[in-house]
């Protein structure tokens, strides 16, 4: 942490490494192996299917799963990116590569999206006919490898912003599939080939708001915004209400990854405070309280906290 009062000042630090609810990238890398294998697998036979059966909502839904590869490759690549140990340059670490990869999944998803909507557009002009039977199958494959894939990772979404981009993305693609079934069995029943498109509009319209918040924030901690579940106003009281400390300022939350949130803050103190004994039990509750496990925490007395540029508010 840097000082501001070199020659007055002294720091007081307290870590604690670790989230409440990390996932090792080991208890995940052999679900996105297999996910990743199988979305290769069914994205090649879908493909395949869709030209012999002269169905573009097959091939369109084929390029859309090799965006689900490319999600699971770059959410596992960034897990693994993650445990790296600090270097002098990357003092952190590589943990925000797990942010940026829920960003990536997140845009990623919402691009793709978009381009299946031009494309329903499109056809409505002049729907081809296809195989209807043909693309009920494929595509009721498509949910259950789709829909089983996002299970691989239902357990870590509530914790992990990567492992639920990679969840919402599975799902989104499954009910992709699914609107495709019914596309297929619509067109089946009646004829009307117009109903592909429609129903993929529909489709494309629910994937955008339920990816809408997921973009939003890991935008958020891509830019340092205090991490959702905590509340800043609650932290600082915390502090503030500690024994002897007078006044809490430059108080920062952010994430230091898509699971572990890291606290700096400047507490002044009253004469006599033991830091020996205050600050292992400020990184103790952070932890258990807010979840925050990287706590760094600067001591200082009235004359001190005077001196300090850091103080007011609206100072970074």
């Amino acid at each position: 942490m840097a000082d501001d009062t070199d020659d007055h000042q002294t720091h007081s630090h307290a870590h604690a490494h670790g989230a409440a609810h990390v996932h090792a990238p080991e208890s995940f890398g052999r679900r996105f192996a297999f996910g990743i294998a199988l979305n290769v697998a069914y994205l090649l036979a879908e493909a395949g299917f869709g030209i012999a059966a002269n169905s573009l909502a097959l091939i369109a839904d084929a390029a859309h799963n090799l965006g689900d590869v490319l999600a699971l490759a770059t959410a596992w690549g960034a897990a693994i990116l993650a445990t790296r140990r600090p270097t002098a340059r990357y003092t952190y670490g590589l943990r925000r590569t797990s942010i940026l990869a829920a960003l990536f999944n997140a845009a990623a998803l919402l691009i793709i999206t978009g381009a299946i909507a031009w494309e329903a557009v499109q056809r409505f002009r002049a729907p081809p006919p296809a195989s209807a039977m043909t693309i009920i199958l494929v595509a009721a494959a498509g949910i259950i490898i789709n829909g089983g894939t996002a299970l691989l990772f239902a357990s870590g979404r509530k914790s992990d912003l990567n492992l639920r981009a990679v969840f919402q993305h599975m799902m989104a693609d499954a009910l992709v599939a699914f609107g495709v079934v019914a596309a297929g069995a619509a067109i089946l029943l009646t004829g009307w080939y117009w109903l592909d498109p429609a129903i993929s509009l529909a489709v494309s319209a629910v994937i955008v708001a339920t990816t809408w918040s997921l973009l939003r924030e890991a935008l958020s901690l891509s830019l340092d915004a205090v991490p959702q579940g905590i509340e800043r106003e609650s932290v600082n009281l915390y502090l503030s209400d500690l024994p002897g400390v007078l006044e809490v300022h430059d108080l920062h939350i952010w994430g230091l990854s898509t699971t572990e949130t890291a606290l700096t803050a400047h507490l002044i103190c009253r004469p006599g405070v033991a830091g020996e004994s205050l600050l292992p039990q400020v990184s103790a509750e952070a932890r258990r309280r807010f979840g925050i496990g990287h706590v760094t925490i600067q001591l200082e007395t009235e004359e001190l906290a005077r001196q300090c540029k850091l103080r007011p508010d609206n100072v970074v």
